[in-house]
C-alpha cells in the first residue's frame, strides 16, 4: 500500500506496526496474558524511571511505554543503531541477562546534566570515559532498583549491572536464536528524544509469568488465607447489630400526621393474634410475641406466619 507524497499516513497502523517477517519455525510464545502482566510492570518502571531521571538530572525527563513484542535476540540486535548505549545486567535468581538500551547522545546528555550542564550542546559520539562511566553507573543502579520494584509482583529480582557496550554486536546477553521480550519506550531528556528498549529473556521469565497470570497459592499462603477467613468469621459473630421489635407498619396521611396531639389514639390495625416483626436495618428476619423475663419486657421468637399456615394446611390434608 502506498500513500501520496506529503500525505497523511494510513490510519490504524502505528510506527512500529509495519509488516515484518514471521518465522514459522519460531512460533509466538508471548501470550496475551503474559503481555498484560508485563505491561503492568513495564508501565510502573516507566513511571518510576521518569521520576528518577527528573530528580537526578534536575531537568524535564520522561519514559513512556510504546509496546511489548517478541523477537529473536539476533533480530533485536540488528534493529539497533551503531553506536548505541547498551547496559547489560544480571537478573538473579533467574538465569540470563537483561539489556537496557537507548541512544548514545541521550546517555551523554544525562552525564552533562549530572555534571551541572544544560545537556543541549552537541554530544560526543564516542565511548564514555572512566569518570563518565562511573557517573552513569550510579544512575543505572537507581534504574535497576526501580526495575526490581516494578517486577516484584512477578518475581523478586536482585539485578546487578554487568557491563556497558556501544557496539550492539558485542553485547552478548543471549544466544542469537533465543527468544527475548522487547519493551519499547519513548525516552526524552530536555529537548532530546529517542527510543529506548528493555530486553528480557523469555525462557527465564516464562514460569514466573505463568504464575503471575494464573497465580497458584502455596500451602503456607493457603493456610494463611484460611486463618484469616476463620478470624474474620469469628469476629463477625461478635459485631453488635441494632434489632427492633415492631408492629406492622401503618400508613397515615400527612394531614393526619401533622394534626396529631396529646391524647389522640392512633389505630395500629395490627391483629391481636398476629406476631410482631423482628427487624434490623429495615429487614424483617423473624417474628415474636410480647413476653417478659425477670421483670423485664421481652419478645419470644415464634415461627413465621407463613410457616405456621403451611404446617396447618399440611396437617389438614
Amino acid at each position: 500500500m502506498t500513500r501520496p507524497e506529503n500525505g497523511p499516513a494510513p490510519t490504524g497502523r502505528s510506527r512500529r506496526g509495519e509488516p515484518r517477517t514471521y518465522d514459522f519455525r519460531r512460533p509466538t510464545k508471548l501470550s496475551r496474558e503474559h503481555v498484560r502482566v508485563l505491561q503492568i510492570a513495564q508501565e510502573a518502571f516507566a513511571r518510576q524511571t521518569t521520576t528518577v531521571l527528573t530528580t537526578m538530572l534536575r531537568a524535564g525527563a520522561r519514559l513512556e511505554l510504546l509496546g511489548i513484542e517478541q523477537h529473536s535476540y539476533d533480530d533485536y540486535v540488528a534493529s539497533l543503531p551503531d553506536p548505541c548505549f547498551l547496559a547489560t545486567f544480571t537478573i538473579e535468581p533467574l538465569a540470563g541477562k537483561g539489556v537496557l538500551a537507548y541512544p548514545l547522545d541521550i546517555a551523554m546528555a544525562a552525564v552533562d546534566h549530572m555534571l551541572g550542564g544544560s545537556g543541549s550542546a552537541d554530544q560526543p559520539d564516542r565511548p564514555m570515559t572512566v569518570m563518565e562511566t562511573a557517573i552513569t553507573n550510579h544512575l543505572l543502579g537507581r534504574l535497576l532498583s526501580e526495575f526490581a520494584g516494578s517486577f516484584a509482583h512477578i518475581i523478586e529480582l536482585q539485578p546487578e549491572l554487568s557491563e556497558i557496550e556501544y557496539n550492539p554486536q558485542l553485547a552478548q546477553a543471549a544466544a542469537g536464536s533465543d527468544t527475548v521480550m522487547v519493551a519499547s519506550y519513548t525516552i526524552g531528556i530536555g529537548s532530546r528524544t529517542g527510543e529506548a528498549t528493555l530486553v528480557l529473556p523469555f525462557s527465564s521469565f516464562q514460569t514466573p509469568l505463568n504464575n503471575a497470570a494464573s497465580p497458584q497459592l502455596s500451602e503456607s499462603a493457603q493456610a494463611k488465607r484460611r486463618r484469616a477467613f476463620e478470624a474474620l468469621s469469628e469476629r463477625l459473630t461478635q459485631v453488635p447489630v441494632d434489632v427492633g421489635v415492631r408492629f406492622a407498619p401503618l400508613e397515615v396521611s400527612s394531614e393526619d400526621l401533622l394534626s396529631l396531639a396529646v391524647g389522640d389514639v392512633l389505630l395500629l390495625r395490627h391483629p391481636q393474634d398476629a406476631p410482631l416483626e423482628v427487624t434490623t436495618n429495615e429487614v424483617t428476619f423473624a417474628y415474636a410475641i410480647a413476653s417478659n423475663h425477670r421483670r423485664r419486657l421481652a419478645a419470644a421468637i415464634v415461627p413465621t406466619p407463613a410457616t405456621s399456615q403451611n404446617r396447618a394446611q399440611k396437617d389438614t390434608a
